[in-house]
């Protein structure tokens, strides 16, 4: 059975292969796919905005533990990223899910977890999320689901991706694994962002002071909310749409 374009991709040989064919204009090809991959994942990761939503669940973390948090984070949001390129497509036909149903569901779940924030007293700190013996293991159980998937990467930036692969389609192999090859390294390039971003808001909020940064934590709550809401009604819109 032929192997897919992807799996022969993966191989260091063919990796080696793919980057000795690179001439100039190649080369300037290339730097573009990369360049139009990381503008087209930025605004459904935004991952400067996100990193404030997102902030309230982490902050019961000390900085060390809040760097790993956001580390991995970053790795399943690559995980994501890398397994909808291979086989993103495949898998929704398999089951299938279609990405408004993703979006409807992703959505209820993430406006369930904002009007927790925002019912309880104290922010995050009342939700279970404040520094305490056990709170690394509760954090740890967030880290994949709901906050690398799909608050950071859900089924907007799932779309964008099987738009992007779906599009690198050549007749020449050699193209197509370039191609796929700029929509991983511009992948790579988000998730290093969503580190930083992750990593280093706490740095940020403090200097807010205390008040400040109950102030922020209320809007992120706010805004986990209305992001929950947003995805949902757009998953419920395509639906309708097509009944």
């Amino acid at each position: 059975m032929a192997r897919h374009p992807v799996h022969c991709l993966l191989r260091p040989a063919n990796i080696r292969y793919v980057l000795s064919s690179f001439d100039m204009q190649t080369a300037a090809t290339f730097l573009n796919l990369v360049l139009v991959g990381f503008v087209s994942l930025f605004p459904p990761v935004n991952p400067l905005g996100t990193a404030f939503i997102v902030d309230p669940f982490l902050s019961g973390l000390d900085r060390d533990q809040r760097k790993a948090a956001a580390f991995k984070i970053a790795f399943y949001c690559f995980v994501i990223c890398g397994a909808t390129i291979v086989a993103g497509s495949w898998i929704f036909q398999l089951f299938g899910i279609s990405l408004p149903i993703v979006q409807v569901a992703g959505g209820i779940l993430i406006c369930r977890m904002g009007w927790q924030l925002l019912s309880s007293d104290s922010g995050a700190k009342d939700s279970g999320m404040s520094s305490s013996p056990g709170t690394g293991n509760r954090t740890e159980n967030l880290l994949f689901y709901p906050l690398a998937f799909p608050m950071t990467t859900g089924a907007g930036t799932i779309s964008v991706l099987l738009t992007l692969s779906a599009h690198s389609h050549d007749s020449d192999l050699t193209v197509h694994l370039l191609h796929l090859l700029a929509i991983f390294l511009a992948s790579t390039a988000m998730c290093a962002l969503v580190y930083v971003s992750y990593a280093y808001t706490s740095t940020l909020l403090r200097r807010l002071g205390p008040r400040g940064e109950q102030v922020i934590n209320r809007l992120s709550a706010f805004l986990v909310f209305c992001v929950g809401l947003q995805i949902a009604s757009t998953g419920l819109a395509h639906l309708i749409s097509k009944t």
